[in-house]
């Protein structure tokens, strides 16, 4: 196997050991030891340590998502119903590994950590507006990217503390997040006079889904 098939091959695994070890060697060792990987090269392939682990998990789930829903099945929803489908999906992906996210989070805060942490984030939002169908390429690409990040950032602070039946205190702080850019989005196109319309694209709102009223 090579390191990149090494990676992809733990990075589902590695959560479950994540969440009573921490992201760190153990957890690949054990990981490794479950797939029947020689663990010197198990631990080579995941040699930038726990940021390196967490990446290849997230690309995992990125590749599971787009499996569960391809094209042919967002095709009849809306823009709006296609990202809320494509989050929630995720959420579902990530359910059974809670304490392993609440972990990546505590590492994602730390200083040294933060620019690969916004990228992880950045790649997330890319992966599902891909997945939606969006094809743009002008500004309009990066503030419709900067805003999913922001919302689905929030929504997984939310996600790992949730208790509630099938996540429902998530799924309609979801939804009451993409509602909000919606609203500002028809309000904004209906006073520059050109109708109404679905775009998740207002980068300026960031501000405002980073400390929602609750």
């Amino acid at each position: 196997m090579t390191l990149d098939e090494v990676r992809d091959a733990l990075a589902p695994i590695l959560p479950r050991h994540a969440a009573f070890d921490g992201w760190r060697a153990a957890a690949v060792t054990m990981a490794a030891a479950e797939c029947r990987i020689d663990a010197d090269i198990a631990q080579l392939a995941f040699s930038g340590g726990a940021m390196d682990m967490i990446d290849a998990w997230f690309a995992s789930i990125d590749r599971r998502m787009a499996e569960a829903l391809p094209p042919e099945k967002l095709a009849p929803l809306s823009i709006r119903q296609r990202i809320a489908t494509l989050v929630e999906t995720r959420l579902n992906l990530l359910a059974r590994d809670r304490e392993a996210l609440r972990r990546a989070q505590a590492i994602f805060a730390m200083p040294t950590n933060a620019i690969r942490a916004a990228g992880l984030g950045w790649r997330a939002a890319d992966s599902l507006w891909r997945a939606a169908g969006d094809e743009s390429t002008d500004l309009n690409h990066y503030s419709k990217r900067a805003t999913l990040a922001a919302i689905y950032a929030a929504t997984l602070l939310v996600f790992v503390d949730d208790e509630s039946g099938d996540h429902a205190e998530t799924r309609a702080f979801l939804a009451r997040r993409i509602d909000g850019v919606m609203r500002f989005e028809r309000a904004k196109a209906r006073w520059k006079g050109v109708g109404g319309g679905e775009r998740l694209s207002l980068s300026r709102f960031i501000g405002r889904l980073r400390y929602p009223a609750v």
